[in-house]
């Protein structure tokens, strides 16, 4: 299919679908006329890189479990490190959201010492 329908299929713009290839996330031939030419695998492929950016993680890690998953929700194959790698992501995940939690009682105390406008 031609990265308008994948695009169609998939409810992802044709830029983001180049990015992800660019990437090394998304595999596409090229015909004899320059346009990409996607598999019909590559609908869920899509579905699971959408299902892991909003999980958090980013294209260099994506890369690297995607060959481990199956289905669009993903599901996983626990290929050699990859549980470490996600590990290792939701310990970094948990650092930016104990960060933000400092951040919101910060700016909650700097609103409690306000005095109420004349």
């Amino acid at each position: 299919m031609l990265i308008g329908e994948l695009s169609r299929r998939t409810g992802v713009s044709p830029r983001l679908l180049r990015y992800y290839e660019e990437q090394g996330l998304l595999q596409a031939e090229r015909g004899s006329n320059g346009y990409r030419r996607y598999g019909d695998d590559s609908v869920l492929t899509v579905r699971k890189i959408r299902v892991l950016l909003d999980a958090g993680l980013t294209s260099e890690v994506i890369r690297q479990v995607l060959p481990c998953t199956r289905s669009d929700q993903p599901d996983f194959d626990w290929c050699a490190g990859i549980r470490d790698l996600l590990d290792r992501e939701l310990t970094a995940l948990n650092a930016r959201i104990e960060g933000l939690q400092r951040n919101h009682e910060t700016l909650t105390g700097f609103l409690g010492r306000q005095s109420a406008p004349e």
